[in-house]
């Protein structure tokens, strides 16, 4: 039987069935990933280029084949992304056949917003927050796809896996409805929006075992190589272009090092490694003392918790 490509993988039948616990993930993110889209006025799905929103995008793939994905990609982009996610972003989005939608806070960007030169808390407010309301009010969307785990973070642990947004894309974890025998209420009032996580009961070690066994094909820099790096306040950044203000004394060193977690390059520390292969990724995953969001410098900023980021509209 020859193969078709489904968004960087094979839809024939794998060389070996998925396992039993990742076979019931999928199912069950599908189901989700339907229900919503049937639901649904305006739904879009966010891809930032890592591997949950990848991983996301190729189950809503599988799940409308043969037809091309019926909700289109919204990648926000800060205007600080690594220039490898970029090119990844576009060649998945093509091969993949989503209709791909890139949004920035142009006035920010006009204003030269940085996390270098306004700290993290307020560059992330601007550029990623007020971009993604601004994008989602703009495109008037009901229902977001978005990758979130519930292993990632104690406050991802509150979130439902339809989980309703209030005016102003406010999130209220104390508002949010019961999702008893996995029943979802997908009823939305005016002014409301639903954001939907349909990998909410995967790890990170499910995502690598899926990606492995399906042989999806994720951004570089998850694979170990020779990146340039600083390091700073005990954490390794890697400089992706000129525009890195180095302070007295700091130069680049080659290292080789990859990241557990994709984001923006200033606020993303990396990590040193060897593994550049899925089968040592998996393997230094499973042995990982350290949460992978240990790399997001934003979570622990000087503007406050996850939490309050998420009530103002953060993903």
């Amino acid at each position: 039987m020859n193969a078709t490509t489904l968004a960087g993988a094979s839809i024939s039948p794998p060389r070996k069935p998925l396992a039993p616990s990742l076979a019931a993930l999928e199912a069950e993110s599908i189901f989700i990933i339907r229900e919503a889209y049937a639901e649904a006025e305006n739904p879009v799905m966010l891809f930032s280029g890592g591997k949950d929103s990848t991983v996301m995008a190729h189950l809503a793939v599988r799940a409308f084949y043969p037809s091309p994905p019926p909700m289109p990609l919204l990648h926000i982009d800060s205007t600080w992304e690594f220039d490898e996610t970029i090119a990844f972003r576009d060649n998945f989005a093509a091969d993949a056949g989503f209709d791909l939608k890139v949004f920035a806070n142009e006035e920010g960007r006009a204003q030269g917003i940085s996390p270098f030169v306004h700290g993290s808390a307020l560059y992330t407010e601007i550029m990623r927050t007020n971009a993604l309301k601004d994008a989602l009010t703009t495109g008037g969307y009901d229902v977001i796809f978005g990758g979130a785990r519930r292993d990632e973070e104690k406050v991802r642990a509150k979130e439902r896996v339809f989980s309703v947004r209030g005016a102003g894309h406010a999130w209220d974890p104390r508002a949010q409805r019961p999702e008893l025998w996995k029943l979802y209420n997908t009823k939305l009032s005016k002014g409301q929006s639903m954001r939907v996580f349909p990998l909410s009961n995967w790890t990170e070690n499910d995502i690598w075992s899926y990606v492995a066994a399906r042989e999806i094909e994720l951004a570089p820099l998850y694979f170990a190589m020779n990146r340039p790096v600083v390091e700073r306040d005990g954490a390794l950044l890697v400089v992706n272009d000129d525009r890195f203000p180095f302070e007295p004394g700091e130069t680049t060193h080659l290292r080789k090092v990859r990241f557990r977690t994709v984001g923006c390059w200033p606020v993303t520390a990396t990590m040193e490694s060897d593994a550049d292969t899925l089968s040592r990724i998996v393997m230094e995953t499973l042995t990982a003392a350290a949460s992978e969001r240990q790399g997001r410098l934003i979570d622990t900023d000087d503007g406050g918790s996850l939490e309050k980021k998420k009530r103002e509209g953060y993903f």
